[in-house]
């Protein structure tokens, strides 16, 4: 971590007739080495500020500003290992330790070690409570170990005096979102309208396609597509939240666009292979539907869709065992009683047929006590 105070060299005694002056000399030397090397470092010459640090160090091991401006220079050229390996050691020596364990949890955050970069972060924030940068990547940290309630009560009583800085809103709003708050969402939104940001529109996109809130949710998503249209992901969700909005049109480009991006994307398949079952394009939705139902065997809607394939191409038998496999492990879910209730008659079993015609009654007429569901 580079100084924020002057270099300050050490001194050296003069010696006495006779005396040595090899010590003298070589903290001199490793002193003139750090400052060369953070000059260095200032203005962007990485190669050879590591290479000077290395030197400084070589000739005083001890040197714990050297090692801790190592390791940020390590980081800073991607060698995040270095880095890590430095900072740790820099950790027995350094005077500043919590600025070292700063930069030690900004190469675990860049590496995507979130379990160590929480834990250094935490340190950070328990020493520094009011640092702001802290804290959001403390935040930003938990909320990727799957621990956003944390990153919320950290740092919602931050807020007041940050609601114009939009970092700090991007990671309150993606810990709101995902605890489940939907006071994240505008927060998210405010973010990425001001800085443009593709992720913090995929995120509020993501959240409220979740909601059902279909027209919002592809609002955030074709923002995100004008920014970056190859973000992961984004086409896949747009495709869902525009075939939503009973956009069929509009959403099949988008589940075409992110096949070409990556041809295994479970939920384009799915939805592409769904959409060519319904023009009876059966050979088109063959290979998207297997490769959906191989994606996630288990998953309902993937043998829902190729249990209907079976049908469609003469496999009676074999659809009606997967359908009867999904009426038992969720009876109200009406679509399967629908496929059997036709799929019977073509097994000639005319009783089943009427049962399963008669569970859709029931379940359409509960739906409709219910009403609409959002």
């Amino acid at each position: 971590m580079l100084s924020r105070s002057s270099l300050s060299l050490s001194l050296c005694l003069v010696a006495a007739a006779g005396a040595p002056l090899a010590p003298c000399q070589a903290a001199a030397t490793a002193d003139d080495l750090l400052r060369k090397a953070i000059a260095e470092q200032q203005r962007g010459d990485l190669k050879s500020a590591i290479e000077d640090y290395r030197k400084a160090l070589a000739i005083k091991p001890d040197m714990g500003e050297a090692r801790a401006n190592l390791g940020a220079a390590l980081s800073a050229a991607g060698d995040l290992d270095g880095a890590i390996r430095e900072d740790s050691r820099a950790l027995e020596n350094a005077p500043d330790k919590t600025g070292v364990r700063m930069n030690l949890g900004l190469a675990y955050y860049k590496k995507g070690d979130w379990q160590h970069a929480q834990q250094e972060f935490a340190k950070v924030v328990a020493a520094r409570p009011s640092d702001v940068n802290a804290a959001m990547l403390l935040g930003y940290s938990n909320v990727k170990l799957g621990r956003a309630a944390e990153a919320v009560a950290l740092l919602l009583p931050l807020e007041p005096g940050q609601e114009s800085n939009m970092d700090f809103e991007y990671v309150l709003g993606y810990a709101l979102v995902e605890a489940g708050k939907p006071e994240g969402l505008p927060r998210l939104e405010k973010s990425a309208a001001a800085t443009h940001s593709v992720d913090a529109y995929v995120i509020a996109g993501a959240a409220r396609l979740h909601r059902r809130e279909f027209k919002e949710a592809r609002a955030d998503l074709d923002e995100a597509l004008n920014i970056d249209p190859n973000f992961p992901g984004a086409q896949t969700l747009a495709g869902q939240a525009r075939d939503a909005l009973g956009d069929t049109a509009a959403a099949l480009p988008a589940f075409e666009a992110a096949l070409r991006q990556d041809p295994r994307d479970l939920m384009a398949n799915l939805y592409l292979g769904t959409m060519r079952l319904k023009d009876r394009d059966l050979d088109g939705a063959r290979p998207l539907l297997q490769t959906a139902y191989e994606l996630a065997p288990q998953l309902p809607q993937a043998r829902l869709q190729w249990a209907k394939l079976n049908s469609m191409t003469g496999k009676y038998a074999e659809a009606a065992a997967m359908l009867e496999e999904l009426e038992k492990a969720d009876p109200n879910w009406i679509d399967p009683h629908i496929e059997l209730a036709a799929l019977y008659y073509k097994l000639h079993r005319p009783d089943d047929g009427k049962r399963e015609r008669d569970i859709v009654q029931q379940l359409e007429a509960k739906e409709q006590n219910q009403g609409p569901s959002r």
